[in-house]
């Protein structure tokens, strides 16, 4: 028996928040891969990001291309609205990665980190408030706002900080992108029209095209004296939190409220502060001790409620969690 009822693509809450837990410990582990790639060669980020969003289009490609035919979906998606949910994700995607990589070097990674992620959870709910008429409730505003001080407590605790606007203007930028990529795909997934891993593969062909030309500039060729080692970590790295993280972050974010799915994703910084303890060697600090903490349990009382409330209005419309008014 499914622990959610069914949302109207078909995917259950409760299987869409297990997609999300799965896409936020994956997502945390590019960190750790990246730095090692930067001690092995001489690529830079934002070539990186062209490669790794390059060899996950593929992958994702040669997946879909193996992967048995299954029924069509119910009803045919327009070409006007399947062109602009491709170009407005994949372009939201580009603007986020890359915005947050340059607010990385303009104003540090810890700032960019807290900006961007704290941010994304507060222009997510907004959003989601004005236009699709979520609403946060209390248990989600007290989830968010322990999210967020352990998100705070976890990366700035006992570090030296240098505040530069630039860098908290493109972290805030790098929000944005992030903010709309959730909303537009948990807007677009309400009536199941959307196929969620043909929107990853679009999605990762037109920010592969944006970042480009950034790329080119950079050097898309790095310079490495071991290149077998770089090839293995630019495979992991398009394998595992770009190509199967995002195919289950867009399948989860689109049947889990938006809200919910951002307070989620906070898990990258506690998977990449827990790999860094485990594997990298980095000392385990009363601050990340109390911020991973503070973050799990938000996150898991968040995604508590959200089957909860799933499974008890098993009549209720997946998007305004009300019920339809009966004549």
């Amino acid at each position: 028996m499914s622990t959610a009822s069914p949302a109207v693509s078909g995917l259950p809450v409760g299987r869409g928040l297990l997609y999300l837990i799965v896409a936020g410990a994956a997502w945390g582990t590019a960190g750790a891969a990246a730095a090692l790639v930067y001690r092995t060669s001489d690529m830079g980020s934002v070539t990186l990001s062209f490669w790794r969003c390059a060899a996950g289009l593929v992958l994702l490609l040669a997946v879909r291309g193996l992967r048995p035919q299954t029924r069509a979906v119910r009803t045919p998606e327009p070409a006007v609205r399947k062109a602009l949910r491709i170009g407005a994700t994949g372009l939201g995607l580009a603007v986020f990665q890359t915005a947050y990589f340059a607010a990385v070097s303009a104003t540090g990674l810890a700032v960019a980190t807290v900006v961007t992620l704290g941010a994304g959870p507060v222009l997510i709910a907004l959003g989601a408030r004005l236009t699709m008429g979520e609403r946060l409730g209390r248990a989600g505003l007290t989830a968010v706002t322990g999210a967020l001080t352990g998100l705070g407590v976890l990366v700035l605790g006992g570090e030296g900080t240098a505040v530069r606007p630039w860098g908290v203007a493109l972290a805030l930028l790098s929000a944005a992108g992030y903010s709309a990529m959730t909303l537009l795909t948990r807007y677009w997934g309400r009536d199941g029209g959307a196929d969620a891993s043909g929107t990853t593969a679009s999605a990762f062909a037109v920010t592969t095209l944006c970042l480009l030309p950034f790329a080119l500039a950079e050097g898309l060729v790095p310079h490495t004296a071991d290149p077998a080692r770089l090839v293995w970590l630019v495979a992991y790295i398009a394998a595992v939190p770009t190509a199967l993280a995002y195919a289950l972050y867009f399948a989860g974010a689109a049947v889990v409220r938006s809200a919910t799915v951002s307070v989620i994703m906070l898990l990258e910084p506690v998977s990449a502060a827990v790999l860094a303890v485990a594997l990298l060697g980095e000392r385990l600090t009363a601050a990340t001790l109390a911020g991973t903490l503070l973050m799990l349990g938000s996150v898991t009382g968040l995604a508590v409620a959200e089957a909860r409330g799933a499974r008890a209005r098993p009549g209720a419309d997946p998007l305004t969690g009300t019920s339809p008014v009966r004549g």
